[in-house]
């Protein structure tokens, strides 16, 4: 772990408990506010209340798969590699370390949901902050599966395949250098994971392989799953209040069809290995740039992955990540729309 971050009394944050009730909370009296509403029919309360469940179960199911591989391999990086094994492989040159950084997830098939335990893992074995979100927003993209799906959906003749991969290799090295050159990467890091870092750093020399595994293997579920069911309930709560109906209906315009599935990428939080058969439903509705940018937009920021991202970083560090892969994001989609 980076020498820079800085390690305060674990007493002192707080409790981590805390925000997985409040976000509990917030999602109960939000169910209570439009399950008791006097203006809603019985039977179209079951229907959103059953919608509801059904949509944020299905969040879980499809991502819990991605996230226990992720940490599983995250423990691999962690305690069965060689010391500085990864590290020792990397080119120096920083531009050409964090291209094959975005291109590591063409080893590593796993969604975004696992990366996030596995950027955690290469932080704490040393690699930067800025050179671990170069390979957390390139991975979901720029892996074997979502390539095969992607090119499965769309086929090659129509360039929606081409646009996202080169559209998130693009983005995910932008955002490596733009915090390359922060001038203090420490303080984008969530304390609770500095923390477990300095904690880790200081118990791995005593402590054997095995049980640091599963110590990690414990710290790292307890730190992804409580995200993971806020974050799908969240994103099941949301698609039961947005009409898709209305999404629909701006398909047709150069903009709002950008953004209208930007939005859609955001709230359905769907996996980046099958979220390409879920918009080809889309394709003859919306306009080719408006595709790329939910293939692009959504593998990188949507409402489960925010949630575990926040596990490691700050919220105003995340609020900032969000702004930059919207823009590029939409700045994508217009150019295709408009020039392509």
């Amino acid at each position: 772990m980076s020498q820079t971050i800085d390690a305060r009394p674990f007493t002192a944050r707080r409790r981590p408990g805390r925000g997985l009730s409040v976000g509990l909370v917030i999602i109960g009296l939000v169910i209570l506010l439009r399950v008791f509403a006097p203006s809603a029919p019985a039977d179209t309360l079951a229907d959103t209340f059953r919608d509801f469940v059904t949509l944020s179960i299905s969040v879980v199911i499809e991502s819990l798969p991605f996230v226990f591989l992720g940490i599983v391999l995250s423990i691999v990086v962690q305690t069965w590699l060689p010391e500085g094994f990864l590290l020792r492989r990397l080119p120096k040159n920083p531009v050409a370390r964090r291209v094959v950084l975005s291109l590591l997830g063409m080893l590593l098939p796993v969604c975004e949901c696992g990366n996030v335990p596995l950027a955690r893992g290469l932080i704490a074995k040393g690699l930067t902050v800025g050179e671990s979100m170069t390979f957390l927003f390139a991975a979901p993209i720029l892996n074997p599966v979502t390539i095969i799906t992607t090119q499965q959906a769309f086929g090659w003749d129509s360039g929606i395949l081409v646009w996202r991969i080169a559209g998130g290799f693009l983005i995910a090295n932008l955002i490596g250098y733009i915090y390359s050159r922060h001038p203090k990467p420490e303080s984008l890091l969530a304390p609770r994971f500095q923390d477990a870092c300095a904690l880790g750093d200081h118990h791995d020399a005593a402590d054997g392989k095995i049980k640091r595994s599963a110590g990690l293997f414990t710290k790292e579920t307890s730190a992804m799953l409580p995200a993971l069911f806020i974050g799908a309930g969240l994103a099941g709560l949301i698609q039961t209040a947005v009409s898709r109906e209305v999404l629909v209906t701006l398909g047709s315009h150069p903009v709002w069809s950008v953004l209208a599935l930007m939005a859609l990428a955001f709230v359905v939080s769907i996996c980046s290995n099958v979220d390409a058969f879920f918009v080809l439903s889309f394709g003859a509705t919306f306009m080719p740039g408006a595709i790329v940018a939910f293939l692009v937009f959504g593998p990188m920021i949507d409402i489960k992955m925010l949630a575990l991202l926040r596990t490691t970083f700050t919220a105003k560090t995340l609020m900032q990540l969000t702004l930059i892969v919207a823009l590029c994001s939409a700045v994508l989609g217009l150019a295709i729309n408009y020039v392509v």
